[in-house]
């Protein structure tokens, strides 16, 4: 009995040392269905960076008020065409007009006043020849009418400055556009102060417009004012639009430890459809090859689970380290070269090649192995795994 059981052991371990051997044979012969394999080619290939920006007129101007008063009279609203000079709105100007009146009068009082020191001068002149005053009292005389005088001046600019502030209650546009915004209405009352409050908004021109946009720093060294810029709003989803560099802001930005720079691109808007505060998905084109090798990058991202077993690629050493110096140190990944399979004499075989622009879906290939025509594999097919789990993982390069 005991020997029996001891056969029917040795009888199961036969049968699975067979299997896995016929397995491994199996899966050895049919590498070709078990992965998914690309020809290499020539093309061409462009490295973009992209931020995400706000669309905005040229100039948009804030009209504000510098009197106090009531809304009475509004001219102009939202989407309105409007002229340099063209009045907005009015502010009540009662209590202006009755300062301005008040001004008014005083200088007519101070002139009356003028009148009579004149006259006095004279006559102390007169008195002081026949010799009736004294040097002093001329003097005094004098005195009086050029005080008058200045006092004459003084209420005439009060006035004239009454008479601004008056013309003041009729808001006049500084520019010619359109009304973007219009944050009053009747009967609201408006106050100026140390800042002057926004009554109205008013874009200068929305045929030119621009966008600002935030850069990583890591990409604003490649960034070059007169570069050509794509982008794409969310209102027009298939269609391109094209701008350029106008100007890189020398001044950073700094959120939680990231810092990035506003890249300002300038773009013409002829049709008016793109319209101020759209967000504006940027992407620039900072450097192209024509006529290159080029690598998927789905094959530098490849990673086989097996690949110990089955490469016979030797392990890479970082650039310009020998294998003594790299004792005791961590071993640093070159950004400037990367590995890709392909299957030769029916085994996986790990292909170091030297890389450099990419557009995130082709990488060009400055040296190495490959060639045109070479098959290299980018995944493995899930239904030849028998539903193993893909091995493609996010290997950086």
């Amino acid at each position: 009995m005991i020997a029996r059981k001891y056969s029917l052991l040795l009888l199961l371990a036969l049968a699975g040392a067979g299997g896995t051997y016929w397995y491994r044979q199996s899966a050895g012969e049919s590498l070709e269905q078990r992965y998914k394999l690309q020809t290499i080619e020539k093309g061409d290939v462009t490295q973009t960076v992209s931020a995400n920006g706000t669309l905005n007129p040229v100039v948009l101007v804030s009209v504000g008020t510098q009197v106090f008063g009531t809304v009475t009279r509004l001219y102009v609203d939202f989407n309105d065409q409007v002229e340099k000079g063209q009045a907005l709105l009015e502010l009540d100007d009662s209590l202006l007009a009755a300062q301005a009146r008040q001004s008014a009068a005083n200088v007519l009082n101070v002139a009356a006043a003028l009148d009579l020191a004149r006259a006095s001068e004279v006559r102390m002149k007169a008195l002081f020849e026949q010799e009736y005053v004294s040097r002093q009292e001329l003097e005094q005389a004098t005195q009086t009418r050029r005080s008058t005088e200045a006092q004459l001046a003084q209420a005439r600019a009060a006035a004239d400055k009454d008479q601004v502030n008056l013309r003041y209650t009729t808001i006049r546009s500084p520019v010619s556009g359109v009304v973007v915004d219009r944050v009053v209405d009747l009967g609201q009352t408006v106050a100026a102060s140390l800042q002057t409050p926004t009554l109205i908004k008013i874009a200068q021109d929305l045929s030119e417009m621009r966008i600002d946009s935030s850069f990583a720093e890591a990409d604003i060294g490649k960034i070059r004012e007169g570069q050509k810029v794509r982008f794409t709003v969310d209102a027009f989803p298939n269609r391109n639009f094209q701008g350029e560099v106008q100007q890189i802001r020398l001044n950073p930005t700094t959120q939680q430890n990231v810092v990035t720079y506003n890249v300002r691109v300038s773009l013409s808007n002829p049709e008016h459809i793109l319209l101020p505060g759209m967000t504006a998905y940027v992407s620039i084109g900072v450097a192209s090859r024509q006529d290159v090798l080029l690598v998927p990058n789905a094959a530098l991202r490849f990673k086989p689970t097996d690949a110990g077993e089955r490469s016979d690629a030797p392990p890479q050493k970082p650039s310009g380290e020998t294998s003594g110096e790299a004792k005791g140190k961590s071993r640093k990944r070159d950004s400037a070269s990367g590995n890709v399979y392909r299957i030769e004499n029916g085994e996986l075989k790990a292909v170091s090649v030297q890389i450099g622009i990419t557009d995130n879906r082709n990488t060009e290939v400055l040296g190495g192995e490959l060639k045109v025509g070479d098959t290299v594999i980018t995944g493995e097919n899930v239904a030849a795994t028998n539903g193993k789990p893909s091995s493609v993982g996010m290997r950086l390069f």
